[in-house]
């Protein structure tokens, strides 16, 4: 992005709302409440993270949230409700995809449906072709443990991303190994587990009592979820 110099707008996300009207399906708001239309379809930007079953204070209560964090011309911040079909569609479409297209820019566009329902599509913007997903037995699927596992896979990418460890062609399988170590360490020491309760997690998940027992890939995952709960 270009930064512009001088005086301007604060830097700040810019909230994106999903809601089916006559010739729009999705707004913004400005900073005196009143609705500002978007009559574009589509968002193309890179997707930099989620929050799912969001617990966020409205005029009418406590809702649940989904909060989509794209980066485009500027930070923008989709929040559906969580219970929605764009944020259902959302969450089924973005399990389809994999860590290297989730690398790469998406469209994510709002498609209107009967009533209203708005559902969400997502597109490759440079081959043009949609994520197909299966809405079969949707009302049997557990969104909750869903939204996990995508708000895992996504922020496992950013992880990576922001965190690369440094590795030489002389570094050696246990010394990276051993780098991972002391990642968990310092996201243990955070939540203040205690040993035994990461030893009972382990046993849990993994079916193992010590991380030098784990996989890299199981360190990874055990790192991601402990990031997970900081957060």
């Amino acid at each position: 992005m270009e930064v512009k110099l001088g005086f301007g707008t604060v830097p700040k996300p810019q909230y994106v709302f999903v809601s089916k009207e006559s010739d729009h399906c999705w707004y913004m708001l400005a900073e005196d409440e009143k609705r500002i239309p978007i009559f574009e379809r589509a968002l193309t930007g890179a997707i930099t993270g989620i929050e799912v079953n969001k617990k966020v204070e409205t005029r009418f209560g406590v809702v649940e949230k989904t909060d989509l964090y794209i980066l485009a011309d500027k930070p923008y911040i989709i929040r559906s409700g969580s219970e929605s079909y764009f944020s259902q569609s959302l969450l089924l479409s973005l399990d389809v995809l994999i860590s290297e297209q989730l690398r790469n820019p998406l469209t994510i566009a709002v498609s209107p449906g009967e009533s209203n329902v708005v559902f969400c599509k997502i597109y490759d913007p440079l081959t043009y072709r949609s994520v197909n997903v299966m809405w079969d037995g949707y009302k049997e699927i557990d969104w909750q443990a869903l939204g996990q596992k995508v708000s895992l896979k996504i922020n496992r990418i950013q992880n990576l991303n922001q965190e690369p460890i440094q590795i030489s062609a002389n570094t050696t399988a246990s010394e990276i190994h051993a780098v991972l170590i002391a990642q968990s360490d310092t996201y243990l020491a955070q939540l203040n587990w205690t040993p035994e309760q990461g030893r009972e997690y382990l046993h849990q998940r993994y079916g193992k009592r010590s991380r030098l027992q784990l996989s890299d890939t199981e360190i990874l995952d055990f790192i991601d979820y402990l990031k997970l709960q900081l957060t």
